[in-house]
């Protein structure tokens, strides 16, 4: 369970498991991400981002090493108050770790806000969210701090966008450091 300020979300990992005939991909595992909203059944925006979530976990995970075999990632949203897709990032990525599939890299999930007036605001409220401008959510590979994702909603410049990524890959280094702090606390106690 991962809960940047208000938001809260649930990660669950099955596999890798025996695949069905339909999904088995005979060179790598068949990822299937499942993202369920606090109340009622999932739409369209879950489903875009079930989308964006399985794409970038699938440019993590070593899937070539587990051919044949079927992996489950369900997200549950327990709160929602902004920087949900973010939340969903982080909380796949530790859910990736935990279960100990092979990665390439780590990643994780930063939300810039950028405001009428052009300032930008990381991990910003949904309140913040309705003001803003425009709304961009970076996911960053912990190695070289390199893009994986990115989703937009709003306008921005070219410039505005470059500034909110660099402010993104210097959120990342705390996150990061998170990982790496709930891991020894995790393993320290074993």
């Amino acid at each position: 369970s991962l809960s940047p300020g208000d938001t809260s979300v649930l990660a669950g990992l099955y596999g890798p498991a025996e695949a069905k005939v339909s999904k088995e991909l005979p060179d790598r595992a068949a990822l299937e991400v499942l993202l369920r909203p606090k109340v009622g059944l999932p739409g369209v925006l879950e489903r875009s981002r079930e989308q964006l979530l399985r794409q970038t976990c699938e440019a993590v995970i070593l899937g070539v090493l587990h051919p044949r075999t079927a992996i489950s990632l369900v997200l549950q949203v327990l709160s929602d108050a902004g920087s949900l897709l973010s939340c969903c990032l982080n909380a796949a990525c530790m859910a990736l770790l935990d279960a100990g599939l092979p990665l390439a890299t780590l990643f994780c999930g930063v939300t810039c806000a950028l405001q009428p007036d052009g300032t930008i605001l990381l991990d910003p409220t949904a309140q913040q969210e309705q003001e803003a401008r425009a709304i961009l959510t970076f996911a960053i590979a912990s190695s070289e701090r390199k893009v994986l994702m990115a989703s937009t909603k709003g306008s921005c410049s070219v410039e505005e966008m470059q500034q909110c990524l660099v402010a993104a890959q210097r959120a990342a280094t705390t996150i990061f450091q998170f990982y790496r702090d709930s891991v020894r606390r995790r393993y320290s106690k074993c």
